[in-house]
């Protein structure tokens, strides 16, 4: 299924070294939507021919940090809202914006328990774009992502006392 993309200026990067990236916003049914981030072909990533998944989020870990996502969204001048009765729609979002949820979106996955996950939202939301960019990096081409994934949990979370 394609998604329509609706490019608005605020949002589009005009520089050919840059990736690009997207937010493909689904509806399943009411209070039931999924974000997924999506690398796009372009010049600076001659390797890709087609769409590549990045990261994705639904269900209850997406409802607990929805506001977070749209906030970040809205800040980019994405406005997701008029698009609630039409299946996949697709945002082009810069690369800061994509390696910030796509991170976020991993990471927060498997987890269960609220109070880690708002810890790891917030740790993640701190980072900064060489250090988000690292992480994602590493939770996507290691041999065991599981694993860089948890030792991120572990670091964003307080231990117990």
């Amino acid at each position: 299924m394609t998604a329509r993309i609706e490019r608005s200026p605020q949002t589009m990067s005009t520089h050919s070294s840059v990736p690009c990236y997207e937010i493909r916003i689904r509806h399943h049914g009411p209070g039931d939507s999924e974000f997924t981030i999506w690398q796009v072909p372009a010049p600076a990533s001659p390797h890709l021919t087609a769409a590549s998944r990045v990261a994705g989020l639904r269900g209850r870990n997406l409802e607990l940090v929805e506001h977070r996502v749209l906030k970040h969204l809205a800040q980019a001048g994405v406005r997701p809202g008029t698009a609630r009765l039409e299946g996949v729609r697709g945002y082009p979002v810069n690369e800061n914006l994509a390696l910030t949820l796509g991170l976020l979106f991993r990471v927060l996955a498997p987890m269960r328990n609220r109070a880690n996950m708002v810890a790891v939202a917030e740790g993640i939301e701190a980072m900064g774009r060489e250090e988000a960019a690292y992480w994602l990096g590493m939770a996507m081409h290691r041999k065991n992502p599981r694993r860089v994934l948890t030792a991120l949990r572990f670091l964003l979370t307080e231990p117990k006392r």
